[in-house]
């Protein structure tokens, strides 16, 4: 199951689009029993989270936030965690790239799930960047 949270303003956003969508990836990715979030906000949120979490103060497209359960939460082994995208990143980088919102945003949800499942393309030699490549024809994006 996918929640979808709109936190910004610039863009209207659909949440059964991006519901259904990052269902599909999941499944794709064959995680389709977890659960995950998916957060559009403003440059200025995800730069913030990015300063607040990287050291990196600058806007950034998306970010993946783990579920680890606080001390007092019983572990929910079947939440991955936050996706967080950049809805004005999102639309810039789709006009660079010659692509549709809706298609850059596919990838963005891709990319971020994939790291909510462990992948991690800095450290992987390359293994997320191929299985990336391979789930995007197989959701055709």
């Amino acid at each position: 199951m996918i929640e979808v949270i709109n936190r910004q303003r610039s863009r209207k956003i659909s949440a059964k689009q991006w519901c259904k969508f990052g269902e599909r990836a999941l499944g794709a990715i064959d995680s389709s029993k977890q659960t995950a979030t998916i957060v559009f906000v403003s440059d200025a949120a995800i730069r913030k989270l990015n300063r607040q979490f990287r050291g990196k103060d600058q806007a950034t497209d998306v970010l993946s936030f783990p579920h680890e359960a606080e001390a007092f939460e019983a572990e929910n082994q079947s939440h991955l965690g936050e996706v967080v995208i950049s809805v004005q990143r999102a639309v810039a980088q789709a006009k660079e790239n010659g692509l549709t919102f809706s298609n850059e945003v596919e990838q963005l949800i891709l990319h971020g799930l994939l790291h909510l499942c462990g992948y991690d393309h800095e450290t992987d030699d390359g293994e997320m960047n191929r299985l990336e490549l391979k789930l995007r024809k197989k959701l055709e994006i």
